[in-house]
Formats: structure tokens, sequence, C-alpha cells
């Protein structure tokens, strides 16, 4: 078989396969949607794509649900104050992903008609929209040809063709062959079938090969070493990073503060903290007092481990911070707090301590 051929077999096989297994998921439109007259929403679309660039459907859904009742139109997002959307966004985490959410949403509420654009260049022009999202986007809400490379891409074609360059650096082979098998008459269902293989069929530890399409071509399975792909590296040990927070108390409140918006955790709350850095940076708390010793937290980022000693004190009499807020304790969940900070704050005294 030449390879035009093939490849339009795979495609074929691929697209029967997505026809009847592929995902029901609330931002996309399936083939039977379509016939029906329904389209997919842009908004909706990207909106997904950007909660899903650093965590999986089950856990991004909610967040997805809540962001359209909260602002169901991209010029209901662009209005909100961003401290509202950052508080939303908490428990996405990369947090620099909702600061260009909203810069996003401002951006297209703005810019021509109000509308998202369906080309590359005006998708890759906006804040937060890399080439996978600007495809993925262009795939799934525009139906019009793009080469969609996620993890789960990477996997199947890795296995498929038995890539044997380790990862990051088999990257440009893998978008290679991705945008050579890519579908041009159904672009959009060819994107989200081959990234539904990935999720549940050819997955990371117990791939079943038996429902697979592709399974007759694929190396990796005719070699049966298909959990040796993709190909990595091995792992650098992650460096640990120490510091202190201190969990500050007033009649019921807590201090917090807004870290910067450039860095890790930017423009987020948190209880204020030391440097983190070298074992033994404490930092000097912020005033004399008998403060308790909480523990430690742990808190696991891409690139390091923080461990934090927690110390807790009530605030000093006529002593007022010169940045941030006093919040109410019993309503945190109003502020946009990161993980490791809810960590920090479950370390308080309860009332029954009091």
């Amino acid at each position: 078989m030449d390879q035009s051929k093939e490849i339009a077999a795979l495609r074929e096989a691929l697209l029967d396969w997505y026809d009847r297994q592929g995902r029901s998921l609330p931002w996309r439109r399936r083939p039977e949607d379509r016939r029906a007259g329904q389209v997919a929403d842009p908004y909706a679309v990207w909106l997904s794509e950007i909660m899903l660039q650093q965590t999986t459907v089950p856990h991004a859904t909610p967040y997805w649900h809540r962001f359209l009742a909260l602002w169901p139109r991209v010029e209901d997002l662009a209005a909100a104050p961003r401290e509202d959307v950052m508080r939303e966004w908490a428990g996405l985490g990369y947090y620099a992903r909702a600061r260009n959410l909203h810069a996003c949403a401002i951006a297209v509420a703005t810019g021509p008609g109000g509308r998202f654009p369906d080309t590359m260049e005006g998708l890759r022009a906006l804040p937060g929209i890399g080439d996978y999202t600007a495809n993925a986007i262009l795939a799934a809400a525009f139906d019009k040809p793009a080469s969609v490379v996620d993890g789960n891409v990477e996997r199947v074609l890795t296995r498929f063709y038995r890539i044997e360059t380790p990862m990051p650096k088999a990257k440009p082979e893998i978008r290679r062959l991705a945008a050579t098998l890519a579908d041009p008459d159904r672009p959009g269902d060819y994107a989200q079938a081959i990234m539904d293989l990935g999720a549940i069929v050819c997955t990371p530890r117990s791939p079943d090969c038996a429902a697979c399409p592709w399974q007759s071509g694929c190396a990796a399975r005719a070699a049966g070493d298909m959990l040796a792909y993709p190909r990595k590296l091995k792992k650098i040990a992650r460096p640990v990073r120490h510091g202190t927070a201190w969990l500050v108390r007033r009649r019921g409140r807590i201090w917090l503060r807004q870290r910067a918006d450039k860095g890790l955790l930017g423009g987020m709350m948190e209880v204020p903290s030391s440097e983190w850095g070298d074992p033994g940076t404490a930092g000097a708390p912020p005033f004399d007092a008998a403060w308790e010793d909480r523990g430690e937290i742990r808190h696991v980022f891409t690139h390091f481990e923080l461990r934090l000693s927690v110390h807790e004190a009530e605030a000093a009499p006529g002593w007022e911070p010169q940045e941030g807020i006093w919040a109410d304790d019993a309503q945190l969940g109003d502020h946009a707090l990161p993980s490791v900070m809810h960590k920090v704050v479950s370390r308080r005294r309860s009332a029954s301590e009091d």
C-alpha cells in the first residue's frame, strides 16, 4: 500500500471509531450534533482548552460549567473584575493562565466584532494562546484544517511509529507526522478523534489495544513494548525550597496579601511568607510574638518542591500590615487562594482552641 492510501485508511478507521466511540464533552459538537444544526461556541471551546492545558477533563469540567454560569459570554468575562476570575480559577493551577484568560477575553470583546478570530494568525495574537491552543480552537470551534498535538497525541504517535527519540526532543518529528495524518475533510472531528484515542484507548499505563482502530499498524503493539513509549529522558531529582509562612489572626480574621503579577502564583492571594530558598530560609516574623509552630506543609510545583514551616500568632496590639487585607476566617473561599495557601490556612487554630 502506498503512503497516501495508508494515510487515507488510517483517517477512515479513526473517524469511524470516533463516530461510534468518541467522548461526549459539554463544549464539543459531535457529528450528530452538527447534523441537528448545533454549532460549536468558540468562547466555550477556548475556555475548555485553556483549562485543559495542565489538568484532566474530570477536574476541569466543573470549573468550565461554573465559569459559563457566572460569565455566559466573552463580554461578561471581560467585564468581570480580575480578582473574581482569579478566585474562581483557584485550584486549576498555573495562575498565569487565569491572568491571560482575562486579558484574552478583554482583547476579544473589544476586538473586531467582539468575536474570536478564525485564523491561526488572529488566534496566536491573543494573550495566552500558543500554537497548540490555536490549532485546537481552529479545529474544534471552526472545523478548519489544523494539526493538534497534545500529550495524548504524542503518546499515540510515538507508539504507532515506535519513535525512539526521547521526549521532548521527539516533538518536531511528532508534529510533522501529526500534520501529515490530519484529515482535510473533517479536520475538527479528526483532531478530537486522535485526542480521544489517546485519552480512552491508548492510555499511559493500560492501553486497550484490542479496541484500537489502529492496532494492525501499530509498531509498538507488534513489538509488545507499548508502555516503553513515549521514550523519556531520565528524570532529574526535583529541587526542594524552604520557607516560613506567618499566619496572623485578629478577631476571627486572617491577614492576606496579593502576590506580584509576575512570577509564580502571580496575582493570587497568599498568607505572607519568607523568601523560598535553601534550608534555613526562615525570614523575620512581621512582629514579635509568641509564635505557635503549626508544623510543615509540602507542595509540589512543576520544577520544585516547597516546604513551608507554618507559624501562627494573634496580631500585636496596634500593629497593622503595610499591605494586604484582613480576610474573614469563615469566608476565605471568597479570595483567590492557590492550593499551597489552602494547605497553609488549614493549619490555623480552630475555634475550639480559642
